[in-house]
């Protein structure tokens, strides 16, 4: 009867505290002026990269050195969508999801033969192709070449102010993204929290064993990198409407590096870590450079050097060791001898 009890009241206090962290995130961009409200939606849609890329290389064991390439791919299909075909914004979320899985899962073929460095080699020659590839003249009419490509914010469908603050354009779109992004990290906890997600940690850790259980290795390593690069997608067409402009040169290999920095620091195999991830890659450039005008980035290596010091499996790796500290010591009495 204890237990029953303590099971519902862990699971009231989920409930409630759930509800608080929603009305507190709602509340949020209404605390602060534009700027910084585009700033937390790029967090959410890094949010939403990291945890693609972290279900590839946390969960399944494959190194990506090229999933800013997936990001481009899906912000261009948004981009073309939205300026030649006109469609609304948010109905170019799907799209951008199913050519990035088709891209992805062409791409995890070489990850069949290839692993570790020889497989990060292969992503990271993808992602120096790609903005190259936007440039092409025979595809500038649709890309825009060099230039880009122009788009417009959409504007909320209701007006009103709260807290003095209007319901203004980035405050619609935070809501919109963080929308978005909560349904995508669902999904990703069902999807890693069953068969599936088993499957995928018992390739990485054991790929012999994995097959000996009849997991097919071929399938699971493709669909990955499919499903993985269509999260990445859809990051990449939320990042197309929230900042209203794509080009090539805004896709570059670093931005493959910043997402796989985003998972060391969030946390390897951690679906929360990706939101961490997302903030270090967001606010600490920017902290580096209010530090250091002339050298920011390497304050931003020393932060770096000293969060993997300080924290060698990530922010989600240290909050697990304080909430396990924290739990009181399990009393074992001893064996009675009869």
């Amino acid at each position: 009867m204890s237990t029953f009890i303590e099971y519902t009241k862990t699971k009231q206090f989920r409930w409630i505290s759930s509800a608080l962290l929603l009305v507190a995130l709602l509340i949020l961009p209404f605390l602060f002026k534009n700027y910084r409200v585009f700033q937390f939606n790029l967090v959410l849609v890094y949010a939403v990269a990291v945890l693609g890329l972290n279900m590839l290389t946390g969960f399944n064991g494959q190194i990506s050195l090229g999933h800013g390439a997936f990001f481009a791919v899906g912000a261009y299909v948004a981009a073309v969508l939205m300026d030649r075909a006109g469609m609304p914004y948010w109905s170019t979320l799907p799209f951008s999801a199913v050519v990035c899985f088709i891209v992805g899962w062409l791409m995890g073929f070489p990850a069949l033969r290839l692993g570790g460095h020889y497989l990060a080699l292969a992503t990271y020659a993808f992602a120096l192709a790609v903005p190259q590839l936007l440039k092409y003249k025979n595809i500038e009419g649709w890309t825009g070449g060099v230039q880009g490509i122009v788009l417009s914010k959409p504007e909320p469908p209701i007006s009103f102010s709260f807290l003095g603050q209007p319901f203004s354009a980035d405050r619609w779109l935070y809501v919109f993204t963080l929308a978005v992004a909560a349904l995508m990290f669902l999904l990703a906890w069902n999807l890693l929290r069953g068969r599936v997600g088993r499957a995928m940690i018992a390739i990485r850790d054991h790929p012999i064993a994995a097959t000996a259980m009849g997991i097919n290795l071929p399938v699971f390593k493709s669909v990955t990198f499919g499903v993985s690069a269509a999260f990445t997608g859809v990051a990449g067409a939320l990042g197309a409407i929230c900042v209203a402009f794509v080009s090539p040169d805004s896709f570059t290999v670093f931005l493959s590096i910043t997402f796989l920095v985003g998972v060391v620091v969030g946390g390897l195999a951690s679906i929360p870590g990706a939101i961490f991830g997302a903030i270090f890659i967001q606010f600490v450039p920017n902290v580096a450079e209010e530090i250091s005008k002339s050298a920011p980035w390497a304050i931003y290596g020393v932060v770096l050097i000293a969060i993997m010091y300080m924290m060698p499996s990530g922010v989600m790796g240290l909050l697990k060791k304080i909430w396990a500290g924290m739990q009181p010591a399990t009393r074992v009495d001893p064996v009675r001898k009869s």
